[in-house]
C-alpha cells in the first residue's frame, strides 16, 4: 500500500538521531530545496525536489540528477517548505513529518513552519516538526496529544493563544483543567515522568520535547 505519510526535507539543521529514523521510517519523502542535503545524511533519495533553487550548490544539484525538480521563481507567494507540503497533500498525505524545520539561520522560517503545522492540524492532518535533538508537536482544542519520552528528559508547552482547561499528565508538574495566559512561561521547562499526554478543550498550542536532554533532572 502507498504510504501516506511524507517527510518533508527542509532549511533548517537536523542531526540523524534513532528517533528521527523511527519517525520518518517508510515515509515517503519530498525535499524543499537546500532541505535536499538532509536526503544524505538520513540515506533516502526523495520522489520531488522543489524550490527556486536558490539556496542549493551545484555539487548538491549534481549528486541527484535523477530526481524530479520542479522550478519556482525567487519571486513567489510562498515559501519553498510551503509547495513541499502542498505536493505532499496533493499527493495523498494524512501525516506530515518537517524535518528540518526547527532552528537554522531563518528563524522567520522557523516560525513560519510553527504556524504552517497548527493550520494543518486544524485541518485534519497529523504533523511533526523535528531537528533529530528536539522534536515539536501542535495540538488544538478538543484534542489529546500523547508522547512517548524517556524519563526525566525535558518538554515545554507554548500557547500561541490563551489555553483553556490545559492538562498535563505524568510530567514532575503537572496540570488540570488549567488557564495559560496568552505570552505566559508557566509551561516552560518540564519535565517528563515518561510517556506523557496533554489535551486543552480551547486554544491553539505545540508541545517542544528534547527527547535527549536531561539536564532539568
Amino acid at each position: 500500500m502507498t504510504s501516506t505519510s511524507f517527510t518533508l526535507l527542509l532549511g533548517g539543521s537536523l542531526t540523524v538521531t534513532d528517533r528521527l529514523r523511527a519517525l520518518t521510517e517508510g515515509s515517503r519523502v519530498i525535499a524543499a530545496d537546500s532541505g535536499m542535503r538532509h536526503a544524505v545524511d538520513i540515506g533516502v533519495t526523495p520522489e520531488l525536489w522543489v524550490g527556486d533553487f536558490d539556496s542549493s550548490d551545484a555539487a548538491l544539484i549534481a549528486r541527484f540528477p535523477n530526481v524530479e525538480r520542479r522550478t519556482y521563481p525567487a519571486a513567489k507567494a510562498v515559501t519553498d517548505g510551503e509547495i513541499a507540503v502542498a505536493e505532499a497533500i496533493a499527493r495523498g498525505a494524512t501525516r506530515l513529518i518537517f524535518a528540518g524545520a526547527l532552528g537554522g539561520e531563518r528563524s522567520d522560517h522557523a516560525l513560519q513552519h510553527y504556524l504552517n503545522a497548527l493550520g494543518l492540524v486544524e485541518d485534519g492532518y497529523e504533523v511533526v516538526l523535528t531537528s533529530g535533538e528536539e522534536e515539536a508537536y501542535p495540538f488544538v482544542e478538543q484534542s489529546e496529544l500523547a508522547l512517548e519520552l524517556p524519563k526525566g528528559a525535558l518538554f515545554s508547552v507554548l500557547g500561541f493563544t490563551t489555553l483553556e482547561g490545559l492538562t498535563i499528565r505524568n510530567a514532575r508538574y503537572p496540570l488540570e483543567d488549567f488557564r495559560l495566559r496568552f505570552g505566559s512561561s508557566h509551561t516552560i521547562s518540564n519535565l517528563a515522568e515518561g510517556p506523557i499526554s496533554v489535551s486543552l478543550s480551547r486554544g491553539r498550542a505545540m508541545l517542544l520535547a528534547r527527547p535527549y536532554d536531561f539536564s532539568g533532572a
